[in-house]
């Protein structure tokens, strides 16, 4: 019977790639990881450090050298770093060479809340704890606040997107009654905004009446003004 050569040798030569990928697949999952590269996004102030990061990856006083790759829970790892009060977001992953990566989006505070203990409100409308890495330049929040978070939230966040009012505001007072009022850098007066509705003409009521009274010393007389009337502001000596 006639030998088919070059079967055998397709033969031979699959089976030999066949073995170099598995050798290849078996030395890479066998590999310890080495380095921890993290990266915080969408923040240049993080409220966390990297020890912090390290320590929530690697439970159990493991090391990272001695984790092989295949004995990566990445979601649980990622659960992990999602369940720390700073973090809104986070992604882990290993690279090629064996490192532990991940992408970490910390919680972006909006207001501090003067309380004993104080803390933030973020971005979601949601109390989150200071840090002793970096403190956030917010305004000031007062009052009931947890009465009343998603009005604060929808409040803040105004503030915060507007030109003329974000550098300026430095206290937001919250009422009883779910009201609030601000306070205005180097003003004396306040601002009584009432509830957080029609935010945008009460804005730019007081804004035109801002203007017409820049450089007037009048304006110093004021120690109200109210902002919940339409198309009008009452200021108040």
């Amino acid at each position: 019977m006639k030998v088919n050569w070059f079967l055998v040798k397709m033969i031979l030569i699959s089976a030999f790639l066949f073995f170099l990928m598995a050798f290849s697949y078996q030395r890479n999952h066998a590999r310890s990881t080495r380095n921890l590269e993290v990266r915080f996004v969408e923040n240049s102030q993080p409220f966390m450090a990297i020890d912090s990061v390290n320590k929530l990856l690697i439970q159990n006083d493991d090391s990272l050298a001695s984790i092989l790759k295949e004995t990566l829970a990445l979601k649980e790892m990622e659960a992990r770093l999602t369940q720390h009060p700073m973090v809104y977001q986070a992604q882990v992953f290993i690279s090629i060479d064996g490192n532990i990566g991940a992408k970490i989006k910390t919680k972006r505070p909006i207001g501090r809340v003067l309380s004993e203990p104080g803390f933030y409100i973020d971005e979601q409308g949601q109390p989150m704890p200071l840090s002793n890495r970096y403190t956030a330049r917010v305004p000031i929040v007062t009052g009931p606040v947890l009465l009343h978070l998603e009005a604060l939230k929808k409040v803040l966040l105004t503030l915060r997107d507007d030109d003329f009012f974000g550098p300026r505001i430095t206290e937001v007072a919250v009422k009883e009654d779910g009201t609030f009022e601000l306070r205005l850098r180097h003003e004396n007066y306040f601002l009584c905004l009432g509830p957080s509705t029609d935010l945008t003409r009460k804005l730019r009521n007081f804004k035109a009446f801002y203007q017409s009274m820049e450089g007037d010393p009048e304006q110093m007389k004021y120690k109200k003004i109210d902002l919940r009337f339409n198309n009008q502001v009452v200021a108040t000596e």
